[in-house]
This record gives C-alpha cells, structure tokens and sequence, in this order.
C-alpha cells in the first residue's frame, strides 16, 4: 500500500492532512527511511529495521518509537504535553507537533540502530 492510498484511508480530512504533512516531513529530512506499511499500519525502516511507526486514531495520533526511544525521552515527551506509554507516545489531533522532538527521536533511532540486523531491537 502506498503512502497515498493509507493516507486515503483516513476519513477525517483535517487528521489526513496532518499525517500526510508529517509523512512528507520525515520524507524531506530523512530522505534514507523507506516508508512501509506493515501490521496495517505505516511505519518507517532503514536497511530492514524499524525507525518509527505511526497510528491514526480517533482522538489522536499515536506514535512508537519502540520502548527504548520512548524510555530515552520520556521527559522531553512529557514536556511536550503528549501522553505515553511504555511503547507509545500520543500527539492529540489539536496538539502541535513537536518536530524537533520528532527529529530527535528518529536520529536516536537510526544512531541506536545502525549495525542491527533486526526488525527490532533484542
């Protein structure tokens, strides 16, 4: 499934927008992740293993950078106001997105990652 066809998927307009706003992001400035969709939901990969996941809810978007991004920034995720869980962060449909967060996030991922061989961490 294409980045358009999951983002066509989406009823609300404005969340479909959003998402595909931020999609587009990671496109521009982590030009190196192949978008996938896997387990129905998209997610981000560099040389076969998870960077960052996405899910599109009806009150927010939950995003998963797997337990040790979450545990790396949880005080940064707080700080930003977005609630989380072990796995999970949750950027509410109204709430700003905190792209340097994002940014952070995901260079910690691919630095963290970068000679794992696996889809996600051991």
């Amino acid at each position: 499934m294409t980045m358009e066809e999951y983002l066509s998927t989406i009823t609300n307009q404005g969340h479909r927008a959003r998402l595909g706003q931020i999609f587009e992001w990671i496109r521009v400035n982590f030009p190196s992740l192949q978008y996938k969709i896997l387990w129905k939901q998209p997610m981000f990969l560099e040389h076969d293993t998870f960077i960052i996941g996405f899910s599109a809810a009806k009150g927010h978007l939950s995003v998963s950078p797997e337990a040790k991004g979450i545990e790396r920034f949880a005080r940064e995720i707080a700080a930003a106001g977005y609630s989380q869980t072990k796995n999970l962060f949750r950027i509410e449909w109204e709430q700003p997105v905190d792209y340097r967060l994002l940014h952070s996030i995901i260079d910690y991922n691919m630095a963290d990652k970068r000679n794992c061989s696996d889809f996600w961490r051991k």
